[in-house]
């Protein structure tokens, strides 16, 4: 492998995936993701810009050891009017820890005369002073030049001149940005392929958002063109529609293409327990379909499909699920055949006869017949496939429920909902009425079925449900149609489960969900 087809990756998560909506990251946040960036490695973890607010000052105020990566602070090229040695945000970079600086500067015509107010001579000014300054004091200086794509489109000249100006004044890296995002895969090679005439490829970069979804495909594009840095995020956050998505760009450069990385094929394995971490600190859902990583992403649902995936798996998945620290799921469902079942009965250490397998599998297509779906509710899934082999018990029976609502204007004038739900249930051949309140019907019967369980029960105690979704099923059939209820449930494991409850009442739906919920808790607790 020559050593100019290698790519560095330059992680901007912690700055600018902190300019996505709804994203703000605290100091323990930073130090746990970017430990995580550095054990996979990633070349340059951009930690923030130093001296722009505290929670950036305090995280590059802390004892940072990077076995793999460079640390390194991000902020812009000195103000117009004053000296590089005598500006404040310039001074914050240098004085920082960071081994590199990233500084950004204005490459458009355009934004130089209309954002900035100043000349294009004083623009190239400032560009060439920063790096000097930066190159000066011992720091590797990156230079982003924004807006560099939609620059060049309107004054060719002045864009190839604003990032010559860096490479000559010894900018180690610089970087090409489409900074909104509108650029197409064709168009940066072919602005590329221009740029290569004055600066080498290994010395350029790319930085592109994913306003058209092709964060990910001009970043290739670039590096077929010749460019060997990509900044990018995890799980492709940023502003607007995001940034170039490193954890679909690490896999497709190492397992698809001739290219290589600092990042090993047994690091590899660690991306999904990354990309996953980050959604876990920023407490939003693991997206399903995400490429590589996703839960669905090596998923077959098809009998036929799937016989065939057990077979040959090579045929029907691009890569083996490992190889990312993702896994196989054969979904389960009407349209599966035995070799889905077989799958999802191995995964669970459950071995059954051939006619079992038969009835089983009929089974489920009666049950999704009835509104059903097993394709999440894998714990349902596996209190049915138990139940039917005789290895789960009743743990208590319900006699009968009762859910009453009261909306009232309260003592203060505000106007309440208040629920009320009474649960008879048998637990150990001894009788149970208790009454439970919730801010809603389902929250009501949670709380007297807990009542009523947990003398005989204690470890229900930290069973939590954390997510409720309903679908109306038969939606023709108007305030008659069919409910399916899904309920994910946890407890002090941390381990997740979701179970389905199907009824035309959506009370009684959530009440199944609720039931198998207790049910497999117990179940898993108690063998």
């Amino acid at each position: 492998m020559q050593a100019e087809d290698k790519i560095y990756l330059f992680d901007t998560t912690l700055r600018d995936g902190q300019q996505t909506t709804g994203v703000n990251f605290s100091v323990s946040d930073k130090m746990i993701i970017s430990k995580n960036l550095d054990e996979l490695g990633i070349d340059y973890i951009e930690g923030g810009w130093p001296g722009a607010n505290p929670t950036d000052n305090d995280f590059f105020s802390r004892k940072l050891e990077f076995n793999n990566s460079n640390f390194t602070a991000f902020g812009m090229t000195r103000r117009p009017g004053r000296s590089a040695e005598n500006d404040p945000g310039l001074n914050a970079l240098t004085n920082s820890q960071a081994s590199s600086i990233c500084i950004v500067g204005k490459s458009s015509s355009f934004h130089v005369k209309n954002a900035l107010a100043i000349s294009e001579e004083e623009n190239l000014l400032m560009i060439k002073d920063s790096v000097t300054y930066i190159k000066n004091k011992n720091k590797e200086s990156i230079f982003d030049a924004e807006h560099f794509f939609d620059g060049f489109k309107l004054n060719r000249e002045y864009a190839l001149n604003c990032i010559k100006e860096a490479y000559k004044a010894g900018a180690r890296w610089i970087v090409l940005c489409d900074t909104n995002g509108g650029t197409l895969p064709h168009e940066i090679n072919d602005i590329i392929e221009e740029v290569l005439k004055e600066i080498p490829g290994k010395n350029l970069g790319i930085h592109a958002h994913n306003d058209t979804e092709n964060g990910v495909a001009n970043a290739l594009a670039a590096i077929n063109a010749g460019v060997r840095q990509v900044q990018g995020t995890i799980n492709g956050l940023g502003e607007r529609c995001g940034n170039t998505n490193l954890v679909s760009l690490i896999p497709t450069l190492l397992l698809k293409t001739n290219f290589r990385t600092n990042i090993h094929l047994n690091k590899l394995k660690s991306l999904t327990k990354v990309s996953r971490l980050l959604n876990n600190l920023l407490n939003i859902p693991n997206p399903k379909s995400a490429a590589y990583v996703g839960e669905n992403a090596f998923s077959h649902k098809g009998g036929l499909h799937a016989s065939a995936v057990a077979k040959d798996p090579v045929t029907y998945e691009h890569i083996k699920p490992e190889l990312v620290g993702n896994s196989r799921n054969v979904v389960i469902s009407d349209q599966a055949g035995r070799a889905n079942l077989q799958s999802e009965l191995k995964k669970l250490s459950i071995s059954i006869k051939t006619e079992s397998i038969n009835e089983i599998l009929e089974m489920i297509k009666q049950k999704e017949s009835e509104g059903f779906s097993y394709d999440t509710a894998l714990a349902s899934f596996e209190l049915l496939v138990r139940k039917h082999l005789g290895e789960v018990s009743e743990f208590f029976n319900l006699t009968k429920f009762r859910v009453t609502d009261e909306r009232r204007w309260n003592a203060k004038g505000k106007l309440v909902t208040d629920s009320e739900a009474t649960v008879y249930l048998k637990v150990k051949n001894e009788e149970k009425m208790t009454v439970g309140v919730g801010n809603g019907p389902v929250n009501a019967i949670d709380s007297a079925l807990r009542q009523a369980l947990i003398n005989f029960y204690p470890s229900l105690i930290d069973l939590k449900l954390t997510d409720y979704k309903v679908m109306i099923l038969s939606s023709e059939k108007g305030t008659g149609a069919i409910t399916r209820v899904l309920i994910e449930s946890t407890d002090n494991s941390k381990v997740h489960w979701t179970t389905v409850g199907v009824s035309a009442n959506i009370i009684d739906a959530s009440y199944n969900a609720i039931y198998d919920s207790i049910t497999y808790k117990l179940y898993n607790d108690l063998r």
